[in-house]
Order: structure tokens, then sequence, then C-alpha cells
């Protein structure tokens, strides 16, 4: 009698705890799973990529989360789960926390070159104040995606060409167009694959050194019916050349430095000019939560001198400048 009644007190608390536990490590296995994930690129796999490619968009937002499986773990007093999850958040901050801090950078003896890229969100941000920004920052050439033909329109009004007197353009209506204008001569180059999306590339005689291939970038967003688009269009994006004629791609990628396809393209040969100068996870892109997929990839031997991102109105994606000093 006194066992029976000893165990009915004492099991509820301990089915208590037990499903704490539960709860705490469930918890902790999504996180790990999460960067488990990031580490072996597995948003690489086709029949996970519909949902590993958005997760990968968040993955420095589940670092700032790993308060919670910390904190859940601590309060039920699971050794395992709180062991777990300190750990878990090591990996993240590993990942994550360098985009914060700036790094070496290669000598390089070449003319300065000053890139500067904007989405115009369906051509509405394409008008006088853009022009502006680009004679104050000086940029020898632009890129821009979303180009309506409107907004080509208000370009030229605004006075675009005596900033950049040459210029490969493909505005269309919607986010198809995209446009490279340029302040020094630009020579077509040739497209060994062709992507789906419009992404001109051409090379560009810089004064005081060799010409300099820039292409500007657009793949379609990774969502929905476009996921395919895009796993088409990003391998097909221009390669490094380590030892040959330096490259630089910029535009709105649709991916972040956490995604595999993005990750291995910089492994190429190039570097991302925000990572660099520790700019990183400055967010060029406002959804709810924002979010960085606007880039200039620049070929390792360039040395990447600054990094400044600036408000666009009427656009939901930032404006991203960079000076570059050329090999």
């Amino acid at each position: 009698m006194t066992d029976s009644l000893t165990a009915a007190v004492t099991d509820p608390p301990r089915a208590r705890r037990r499903g704490r536990a539960i709860v705490a490590r469930s918890l902790v296995a999504c996180f790990a799973l999460w960067a488990l994930a990031r580490l072996f690129g597995a948003d690489r796999i086709g029949s996970l990529a519909p949902v590993l490619i958005p997760a990968m968009a968040a993955v420095p937002y589940a670092f700032a989360a790993m308060v919670v499986p910390l904190t859940v773990s601590a309060l039920v007093r699971d050794r395992p789960a709180f062991v777990a999850a300190v750990m878990v958040t090591v990996v993240f901050a590993g990942i994550v926390l360098p985009r914060a801090v700036a790094g070496g950078t290669p000598r390089a003896s070449g003319p300065e070159f000053r890139v500067l890229t904007a989405n115009l969100r369906f051509g509405r941000a394409g008008d006088a104040t853009l022009v502006d920004l680009a004679r104050r920052t000086r940029a020898d050439v632009l890129g821009v995606e979303e180009f309506t033909p409107e907004a080509a329109g208000r370009l030229d009004a605004a006075g675009i060409g005596r900033l950049f007197p040459y210029r490969i353009l493909d505005p269309k209506p919607g986010a198809a167009g995209i446009g490279l204008y340029s302040r020094y001569p630009l020579t077509p180059s040739p497209v060994r694959r062709p992507t789906i999306s419009g992404m001109p590339s051409a090379t560009v005689a810089v004064p005081g050194t060799a010409p300099v291939r820039v292409t500007a970038v657009h793949p379609p967003a990774p969502v929905g019916p476009d996921l395919d688009a895009w796993q088409h269009d990003f391998p097909r994006l221009p390669r490094a050349t380590p030892a040959g004629q330096v490259g630089i791609l910029a535009g709105d990628f649709n991916a972040t430095l956490d995604h595999a396809r993005l990750r291995r393209l910089i492994h190429s040969g190039y570097v991302d000019a925000a990572d660099a100068r520790g700019q990183g996870l400055v967010p060029t892109f406002r959804p709810l939560p924002p979010i960085t997929i606007d880039h200039v990839l620049a070929d390792r031997r360039c040395a990447v001198l600054r990094v400044k991102i600036y408000g666009q109105a009427r656009s939901d994606h930032r404006a991203l400048f960079t000076v570059l000093r050329l090999p």
C-alpha cells in the first residue's frame, strides 16, 4: 500500500521532467539539423531544395534564435540538452560572425574601380535619385535589376547618359529587365552557357589596366515556380579565372552567403566585397525579416577598399556600392 502511494506521488513529477526534457531536446535537435544542413550544403539536394533554400536565407536569424533552446534547456535543467545547445550555438557563431569582421585584402597596384548595383523594384526606383547617387559615388559601372522601359526613360531624362555613355540594356516589364551602364567602353562578352534570365556580361576598357569582365546578375527568386529557373541559372554564372581576365559579378543574386550555390561560385576565385569589409550581415533586401541577397563578387586579386549600402525610395532593395583596386 505504501509503495503504491509513493509511486502515485513521485511518478507525475518524473513524467513532467521527462516531458520537459523531450521538449528541450527536440528544440535543440531542430536547430542542430538546421546548422548541419548549412554546413554540408544540403540545399543543393533537389528534393530538399524547396524547404532548405528559404531556410538558408534565415541562418543569421537562427543563430540569434539559439537563445531559445539555450534558455529552455537551462530552465528545465537538462544538462545534455544545454551542452548540445551550446555546441550548436558555437557552430552557428562560426558560420555567421566572421561576416561582421573585416578580413585581409591582397595588395593591388591597379586603378580604382567603382561598382554600383541597384534593384529598382519593377522599375519604380529608376529616376533622378539613382543618377544622383551614381554621380556622388563616381561609379564607373552601374548595374540595374528589375529594369523596365519606363525606368530607362526616366534615367535618360535625368541625364544618365552624361555619366555613362556606354550601355548594354535589356529593359522589360516586371522583374525580368536588366541593364549595365559604364563610364568606359563596353564590349559584350560571349555567353558560353545561356541563362533563362538576361544577365549581360561585357568587357570594360578600364584605363591603366587590362580590360575587366563585368556581369550584371539577377537570377529569378528561388521560390515557387521560379525555383527551377534559379537552379538552372546559378551554375551558369561566370566562374572566376584566377590566372586569366579579372571578373566582377554585381547584382541581386537572390541568394545569401548561406546558400551552397553562391558559396561554390565564390570559391571559384571571387571574394564577396561586403563580407571582406565586415559588412556581410547588413541587409540589402527588406522583407520580414530583412536579408542580404545583393552582392558584388570581385576577383580575389582585387583589393576591396570600401563598401557602402544606400537606401532607395520606392524599392525594397538597398543599393550596393563597392570601391575596388584592380590588380
